[in-house]
Order: C-alpha cells, then structure tokens, then sequence
C-alpha cells in the first residue's frame, strides 16, 4: 500500500516547495481530459498554496508553448492554442474544417443559455418554428445542453439548461461570464424583438 502523498513539503526550501507544487498540478493538468476544479488541485497542493498564483506561475512559463492553461467551468484545462488547431487536424488526417453549430441550433443555444431552464415548447414559441426533437439530441450529445427539471406547464415537460461542455466550448469560467444581452445588441450580433423579454440571433431558413 503507498504511502500519503506529502501535501506540505515541510522538508523542502521555499523555492523547491512552490517548483514541486507547480509540477504536480501541471501534471494533473496534463493527464486529465475535462477542467480540474479547484478542490481537486487542493489535494496534491499545501495547505498554504495560493492555487490562482501558481496557476499564474505556470501559464508563464507556457507563454512561449503551443499550449496555455485556460480557465474553463469552475476549473483549469491545458489545452493547445487555436493557431495550432489545423497542424492538429493535419496530424490526424482529418478534415480542414469540423462541423460547426447551423444557425437552428445556436439560435436554440442562445435561448437555452440565457432563460434556461427553458422547455422546447417555449424555445418553438420564441422562435416561431418548431424546435425538433432531432435537434435537441445533437446538441446533447454534444455535451452542451443536458434536461432540467420538469416544467409545471401542463403534461409537465422537461426543461433544458446548459451542460459543462457548453462553458468549455466557448471558453467560459461560469454563466456568469456570457456575454451581456446589451451589448451583444449594440455589437449587432442580437436583435431586439418587441415580443420578447430577451433579443436573439437571426435565424437562417435552411434545415436543421
């Protein structure tokens, strides 16, 4: 059986202490496939280790790599910077472009994101045209949407929210961090809409 890991490095100078910590999270960081949380960082960390500072420490001495730590729902993720992203698909003889969202599924997103939880019929009332079962499973199985609880609406519908893969995709600590409706009018990528407490993006007419 291994022994407990020692968090504390009483043993170790100042300096060595902060460099061994910095290596365990960048690590942990490394191996794992979703954002690490605070909590979990704590566990191979002293009880006196500033997480955000070392964080810090460490993304600076990534500046010059192809990869940075990104703070993303509720936790951190090393991940490869965006101009690497076609030598990436290159590598992997996958196509130059990966399917993106159509314009039916980031106007349902939007409206998921902002007034979630929010049921399918309300989503379909919103838009004017009708939101498919179809196309709340991609999404879902996407990671960005997942079921909220049930509406009191009569037949008692489920409601969607956003899942954490909605907050990586976009690069997003918490909700919190969305964009505000305001500005996102000013800047001309929402509308205002006379019926509605809340502006959306212009649907296109093709399918989903």
């Amino acid at each position: 059986m291994s022994e407990p890991l020692d968090t504390e490095l009483a043993d170790l100078p100042p300096a060595l202490r902060w460099r061994e910590w910095m290596a365990r999270v960048e690590a942990v960081l490394f191996a794992a496939s979703e954002p690490v949380p605070r909590e979990d960082l704590a566990r191979i960390t002293g009880r006196s280790c500033a997480i955000e500072l070392l964080i810090a420490d460490i993304a600076a001495e990534l500046a010059d790599r192809p990869y940075e730590i990104a703070r993303v729902a509720g936790g951190w993720q090393l991940r490869t910077r965006p101009q690497y992203a076609a030598a990436i698909r290159a590598a992997r003889g996958e196509a130059e472009t990966a399917r993106g969202l159509t314009r039916n599924e980031a106007l349902v997103l939007t409206i998921i994101a902002y007034l979630q939880p929010v049921t399918r019929a309300a989503i379909a009332r919103m838009t004017g045209r009708e939101v498919s079962r179809d196309l709340i499973a991609r999404l879902s199985r996407q990671g960005l949407i997942a079921r909220g609880p049930r509406s009191p609406e009569a037949g008692a519908p489920y409601s969607y929210v956003t899942a954490p893969g909605f907050l990586a995709l976009f690069g997003l600590d918490t909700l919190r961090d969305l964009p505000d409706l305001e500005a996102l009018q000013d800047a001309g990528l929402l509308r205002p809409d006379s019926d509605q407490d809340i502006g959306l993006p212009i649907a296109g007419d093709e399918a989903e």
